[in-house]
């Protein structure tokens, strides 16, 4: 469970993919589990956002958004073949992973990659430029500051 959605977060996909997992088997495990009759749309909109805000607090960095109520309704009617029957988790992992691929990602992580990748070598250009304008050609100068605040970004699992 949730192997699939590990590839929409940032950082390593192993340790993601663990920490998602456990996160939608146990909101499955308390909203949708154990019931046998077909769950009323509040149901299941409020297990989707409970889902998604559980793992938005695990992965700290991106933020991923809560999706409309039409989306989810076709996630759900395209994904949920057993009518009458209670949703099996592999069915909710799918139309989670459908559901926040269409609704996408903000918040702070995504300001924090481009404010890193692009003004900080700009800023350390700006930098150089009124210190040592000659000392390191700005071809060198750019990339391994570039490359170096992936590398910070990397290192803090935000990439």
């Amino acid at each position: 469970m949730g192997q699939s959605l590990k590839k929409l977060a940032p950082g390593s996909e192993e340790k993601i993919g663990k920490e998602i997992g456990p996160i939608i088997e146990n909101c499955y495990d308390t909203y949708l589990s154990g019931s046998d009759k077909d769950l009323s749309s509040d149901d299941f909109y409020r297990a989707v956002c409970v889902t998604i805000g559980e793992i938005n607090k695990k992965l700290s960095s991106s933020q991923f958004r809560v999706p409309g109520t039409e989306t989810l309704k076709e996630a759900y009617n395209k994904h949920h073949q057993g009518k009458g029957k209670s949703l099996t988790k592999d069915e909710f992992q799918k139309i989670l992973q459908e559901v926040i691929l269409e609704s996408g990602f903000s918040g702070i992580g995504a300001i924090d990659i481009g404010f890193y990748i692009f003004g900080v070598p700009l800023t350390a250009l700006f930098i150089k430029q009124g210190v040592m304008p000659r000392a390191i050609p700005n071809e060198i100068f750019i990339p391994v500051v570039t490359s170096a605040a992936v590398f910070v970004l990397a290192m803090l699992n935000k990439i």
